[in-house]
């Protein structure tokens, strides 16, 4: 008992953190809040913990202000800062912009996000790196698929932490979203559409984490990847 309340709350000494750059090309933006809408954890760094919330789109403060060009196929980065301190899934979603709306104050309300990427456990089951690939990473990243519609876009990043999820409620969703115009993309039909919230259920295993007995397999919750 003593092991496991130790590890339950080894979390919570750790740091929290937010995404706040974006890293193109191979160079991190200069500035944080450059390509991505400030969030309400700027200061505090706490996640979001109620998956019904509005929060869970981009947990924003404030409109964007500047948009990232990034073309489809290539990699782009979002820098932890200051690194990504709890173990669990990171995943990436993205959402169109409408033709003729303002990117830096579209709301992506209903079902307009689809999944691009997603750094999931490996097993060994376990809440150490060897498990997560994602944890204690100061940049995580996701390639931008070829087949990806040209157009402006919020990519939207959530790294959700297990450490307290031995209970409904309890897992911490960091997430932010960057404003991005993709270049030189396909003719895809990206896919499944879902809406946050909705997406997501407060009871959905891949919300929970059990310490002991450790589980023998992790699903990431939300839809597939779509790779276009």
């Amino acid at each position: 008992m003593k092991l496991f309340t130790a590890l339950a709350l080894s979390g919570v000494a750790q740091a929290h953190y937010h995404f706040s750059k974006l890293v193109i090309n191979g160079q991190p933006e200069a500035a944080e809040w450059t390509s991505i809408r400030q969030t309400k954890n700027y200061q505090t760094n706490a996640g979001v913990t109620d998956v019904n919330s509005p929060d869970m789109r981009c947990y924003q403060m404030r409109a964007g202000t500047g948009t990232a060009t990034v073309a489809a196929g290539d990699t782009l980065g979002f820098l932890a800062l200051s690194a990504v301190t709890h173990f669990g899934p990171v995943q990436f979603y993205a959402a169109r912009v409408p033709d003729g709306a303002d990117v830096n104050t579209w709301e992506p309300a209903g079902n307009v996000w689809f999944k691009i990427g997603s750094i999931t456990a490996v097993p060994p089951m376990g809440s150490s790196e060897a498990t997560w690939p994602a944890y204690n990473k100061k940049q995580v990243d996701v390639v931008i698929p070829k087949n990806m519609p040209s157009g402006k876009y919020l990519i939207r990043v959530e790294s959700i932490a297990l450490h307290q999820a031995q209970s409904v409620g309890g897992a911490q969703i960091y997430l932010s979203c960057a404003q991005v115009e993709v270049t030189g993309g396909g003719s895809g039909t990206p896919g499944p559409l879902v809406a946050f919230p909705g997406a997501y259920k407060a009871s959905d295993p891949g919300l929970l984490w059990s310490y002991y007995p450790v589980p023998t397999s992790y699903t990431a919750p939300g839809p597939a990847v779509w790779t276009g």
